[in-house]
């Protein structure tokens, strides 16, 4: 995996991170420093650090399942990406009071929540070969820290109206790779 599928991937895990990074943003009259950096480090941190675990559970199970690897991964990648389209397109009734909480219960608990998909991802990428799992996980950690401070910013100064468009633009991100990967291991690519 080159460095623009990377930098894709990272950018596709990100938009979860980003969108509660924006509904934080909306919550909070005027964005701070401080608030931008624990969205940005409490987010970028797991990113990161759930492909890392994802990636050694599958290089555990990787002998295992050989034969069907690129299978697990277009279905784990389509299954995330679907899942962030369906949320994008279903209706939130959010309270934006509990969103300006930046506690390290509440950063925590959001940050395992919208990193799930990366733990899927990891073994995803241990299942495709080839990769760098540690310029991987760096870069998904930095891309998702950078977005997702900037979401605050961006939710604090322009509204809502970016969620659902970056949560739609992860969605088709990781299903893209998923199908990318499919088929390179079919030999369509």
């Amino acid at each position: 995996m080159g460095i623009i599928e990377l930098l894709a991937l990272a950018v596709g895990l990100s938009m979860d991170a980003f969108a509660v990074s924006v509904c934080k943003g909306l919550s909070c009259k005027k964005a701070s420093f401080s608030g931008m950096a624990k969205c940005g480090v409490w987010f970028g941190g797991f990113q990161g650090l759930m492909p890392l675990i994802g990636f050694f559970l599958g290089t555990l199970f990787a002998d295992a399942i050989v034969a069907v690897d690129h299978w697990i991964a277009f279905v784990l990648l389509a299954f995330i990406g679907g899942n962030m389209l369906r949320e994008a397109f279903a209706c939130d009734d959010d309270d934006s009071d509990k969103n300006a909480d930046f506690s390290v219960k509440t950063m925590f608990t959001m940050a395992v929540a919208t990193s799930i998909d990366a733990l899927a991802v990891g073994i995803s990428l241990a299942m495709a070969g080839g990769v760098n799992i540690w310029a991987a996980v760096g870069l998904i950690a930095v891309v998702t820290c950078i977005l997702s401070a900037l979401g605050v910013k961006i939710g604090s100064v322009f509204g809502d109206r970016f969620e659902k468009k970056a949560q739609i633009a992860g969605g088709v991100i990781l299903i893209i790779l998923g199908l990318k990967i499919l088929l390179e291991h079919l030999g369509v690519l």
